[in-house]
């Protein structure tokens, strides 16, 4: 989930005098939703296809003999998609729409390169697996947090707190490389990031009726995008790790 900032307090409503929706209103709403989906989901294609296209060969393709045998330019790649995080969610006010853009077609690309690794790791079909159990869950739990007249606010609170805590049982399990405690991360972070897909959705909707017509429409667009982008890849992580099976 990206640190984007809520501008619900800064701009006013798009709503009529009577302060009920109209079918302008309706229609800017989908319109802006799709946008966001559209930039989400193009950025995973295009995720996927470089971290295929990084990978092919195997143990001969660049995947393996940058990000495997380790050295300086292998970090570089793995922690350039978390500089890219930081970068448009604190710089997110001072840039232009056309510069988050680039930013984030640019951590789409980063972030491919990091994760080219799965594809030496676990088999072609595992990966699958994952994916598609991966769209359907975001697809339903995206679709709850959209229609649900219950405010989530409370539980998207309660859920950076956990996120805050797996991080924290992450590192740990760097040291003490325990199966069991990988096991409960893993599940931990699939109900975590499943919880945060429904939390981003709600948000994103409802940022809507303060940023119509504005000049802050697109930039929350590209950082809601990014928020839905990493709890989907996120959560396809997880649960690779609890049913993807190793490549022979």
């Amino acid at each position: 989930m990206a640190n984007w900032s809520d501008p619900r307090q800064s701009a006013a409503p798009f709503r009529t005098a009577a302060g009920t929706q109209t079918e302008a209103y309706d229609a800017g709403l989908r319109s802006y939703m799709l946008s966001v989906y559209n930039y989400m989901t193009s950025g995973v294609l295009l995720t996927g296809i470089v971290a295929m296209l990084f990978a092919r060969g195997g143990l001969d393709s660049p995947a393996a003999h940058i990000l495997l045998n380790g050295g300086p330019l292998a970090w570089v790649i793995m922690l350039a998609p978390l500089g890219f995080v930081f970068a448009m969610s604190f710089g997110q006010a001072r840039m232009k729409t056309s510069t988050l853009q680039i930013l984030f077609w640019a951590f789409a690309v980063v972030m491919g390169l990091s994760l080219s690794t799965i594809f030496l790791q676990y088999s072609g079909t595992s990966i699958a697996q994952a994916f598609f159990s991966t769209a359907a869950a975001f697809a339903g739990l995206s679709l709850y947090g959209y229609t649900t007249k219950k405010d989530l606010s409370a539980m998207g609170t309660f859920l950076i707190m956990g996120l805050v805590g797996l991080i924290v049982a992450m590192l740990i399990n760097l040291f003490v490389q325990s199966s069991a405690l990988a096991l409960v991360v893993s599940i931990l972070g699939v109900l975590i990031f499943a919880g945060l897909t429904a939390y981003d959705t709600q948000r994103t909707k409802s940022m809507y009726a303060h940023v119509a017509g504005t000049d802050m429409q697109g930039r929350v667009v590209i950082m809601a995008a990014l928020s839905l982008y990493l709890d989907f890849i996120n959560m396809f992580l997880f649960i690779l790790r609890l049913v993807g099976g190793n490549r022979n």
